[in-house]
């Protein structure tokens, strides 16, 4: 692979991240070669494979900037989903069209993602985790959301009901069901994140969630559960016996 200063052209041919793909198929190719084939070029004598383990090193705390930062196959992929274009062209060898093409590119993987869960079955909180894990696990900021079902437990839609500061959401119960009640839910699924990681309840999060039991219960709209979300995972308010 190419260090610091050596450019893509200097790599043999077959070494190259395009060539890579096209013989071995995506799946074959480490992080920063997919992000050295959206960048296309590098700047500042700098090869694009070079900018890109850059870039990815940025979202691994043990890595320095400019190291290689391939071990963490998805650690590092968190600078990519949580940066903004200011942030990401703030990287040596990263201009604003390149910061455009990845934040492209991030957007369309979360969209792809989106699109296959449409209309899902929840049948247990992993579905619910399945749902709002790979968005929700990169927040910055506590955000509290409803998962809105029908009778069968259909997903009718997610819904963003608050975004608070770094460990705490302010919840409104006619937030939580006004879409509840405008949507005809038979039932919802509270879920919010913890940006520390840990998916803990606090002291706080019970007694919200038991408020809100109650108010569905006057509206006749069952909370099924309350989902916390971490880094990878997750605790359920109904397994840990909560609810």
């Amino acid at each position: 692979m190419a260090g610091d200063g050596l450019r893509m052209k200097d790599l043999a041919e077959e070494d190259r991240p395009r060539e890579r793909m096209r013989r071995l198929g995506p799946e074959a190719l480490s992080n920063a070669e997919l992000v050295a084939i959206l960048l296309r070029t590098g700047a500042g004598g700098l090869s694009a494979l070079d900018v890109a383990r850059r870039l990815l090193s940025r979202g691994c705390e043990e890595c320095h900037a400019g190291a290689g930062g391939e071990g963490a196959r998805h650690r590092d992929l968190r600078y990519l989903a949580t940066a903004s274009l200011e942030e990401l062209i703030q990287v040596p060898g990263v201009g604003p069209a390149k910061a455009v093409q990845l934040k492209a590119a991030v957007e369309l993987g979360r969209r792809i993602s989106a699109s296959n869960a449409a209309r899902p079955l929840v049948r247990s909180p992993r579905d619910v985790s399945a749902l709002v894990m790979e968005e929700m696990r990169f927040l910055d900021r506590e955000q509290f959301r409803t998962v809105l079902l029908d009778a069968k437990n259909h997903v009718l839609g997610i819904r963003t009901v608050s975004v608070g500061s770094l460990s705490s959401s302010i919840v409104h119960p006619r937030e939580i069901f006004k879409e509840a009640i405008a949507r005809s839910s038979a039932a919802i699924v509270l879920v919010h994140n913890h940006p520390s990681g840990d998916p803990t309840p606090s002291r706080e999060d019970v007694e919200v969630t038991r408020r809100l039991v109650e108010a569905g219960r006057l509206l006749g709209i069952e909370v099924l559960d309350h989902v916390v979300v971490g880094d990878n995972r997750y605790v359920s308010f109904k397994e840990k016996g909560i609810l």
